[in-house]
């Protein structure tokens, strides 16, 4: 059976619903490329001139912060098909899910049954948007609630335009999801963590009008918990010399490699408002080492939710003259 929805919407399913769970994975996201972005905003507390290798390393933290929350987005997009179609996922009732200004069509008779989705506009939160085409395919025996089920995800010509600057990234190879533990989302109240990760050694990327295609690799894992609320946890899962908890690395756009970490897991929460509530990010290999820490309050330390008033991030680099530099952020 062939199945064309357009647009493509999905209802509850369950106490702190999908929607609600797909709506914490993007505000975190966001939240991180937000972040990034922030950091690589930031001066030396020196009087030197900023150099070449600086302008390379808050370049790369801003690139790696789209790459990064885009890959998420579409990984999330297909969770919430996966999660609507009983055919796909196995077991339950259809429901239906929202990607906004996309076309999504699901082919659930052949082998391997696939989705496709179109994107044609801005997403949901307006803060982007995207054109090009996403394909996964999954063997028909295979259902995605099952442990060890994985998704070949084929990404052409994605182009995501940041809606602020204008900027935009157009992303081109293959992922592959995993449903590591097996489960549904839906369950989590009730049936304890859900494993995904998210790999790739064959994309590429290019950085706004540029011709020229960089390398980039993932490695990604998604833990997927309930404690007082959904709890999404990313670490990296991949190792490169001395290099652990790799989460990216590749070529960036001036040529260079690159490797990406994530130090500390990160970490939001639904019982603090879908927030990014800790974790820590290092940018490794550049000319300098940059290292961002969240949930942390105005002096630098650690805290737990503090409601509406803000967390803050700490931002720690080494200047030129080899000197440590530190500034705390809200964010």
């Amino acid at each position: 059976m062939l199945t064309i929805v357009k647009p493509f919407v999905i209802a509850p399913v369950y106490q702190h619903t999908k929607t609600e769970i797909m709506k914490s994975v993007h505000l975190f996201t966001a939240v991180l490329s937000l972040v990034i972005l922030f950091t690589a905003c930031q001066k030396n507390n020196d009087n030197t001139t900023r150099d070449e290798k600086e302008t390379e390393l808050t370049q790369q933290s801003d690139d790696q912060a789209k790459f990064s929350s885009d890959v998420d987005l579409v990984a999330d997009d297909l969770n919430g098909v996966l999660e609507s179609s009983n055919a796909l996922l196995g077991r339950g009732t259809n429901t239906t899910a929202t990607i906004c200004n996309a076309t999504v069509v699901i082919d659930s008779i052949s082998n391997p049954r696939t989705i496709t989705i179109t994107y044609n506009g801005p997403d949901c939160t307006g803060l982007r948007t995207r054109t090009g085409t996403v394909v996964a395919s999954m063997p028909s025996s295979m259902r995605w609630k099952d442990a060890g089920a994985t998704l070949t995800v084929t990404i052409t010509n994605l182009k995501i335009t940041r809606v602020a600057d204008g900027k935009f990234i157009t992303i081109n190879g293959s992922t592959t999801h995993t449903n590591v533990t097996g489960g549904r989302l839906r369950d989590l109240p009730t049936q304890g963590s859900i494993v995904h990760t998210i790999n790739s050694n064959n994309m590429t990327v290019k950085f706004d009008s540029s011709a020229q295609q960089r390398s980039w690799s993932i490695a990604k894992k998604r833990t997927f918990s309930y404690n007082n609320g959904v709890v999404i946890t990313t670490t990296g899962n991949h190792t490169i010399g001395a290099n652990t908890n790799v989460a990216e690395w590749g070529t960036n756009r001036f040529g260079n490699t690159f490797v990406t970490s994530i130090e500390q897991p990160l970490v939001v929460t639904q019982s603090c408002n879908f927030r990014l509530t800790a974790g820590q990010v290092k940018h490794e290999l550049l000319a300098r080492n940059l290292t961002v820490t969240f949930g942390l309050n105005a002096g630098g330390a650690a805290i737990t939710c503090p409601g509406n008033n803000p967390y803050y991030m700490k931002l720690v680099w080494t200047g030129p003259n080899g000197q440590s530099y530190t500034v705390i952020r809200p964010y």
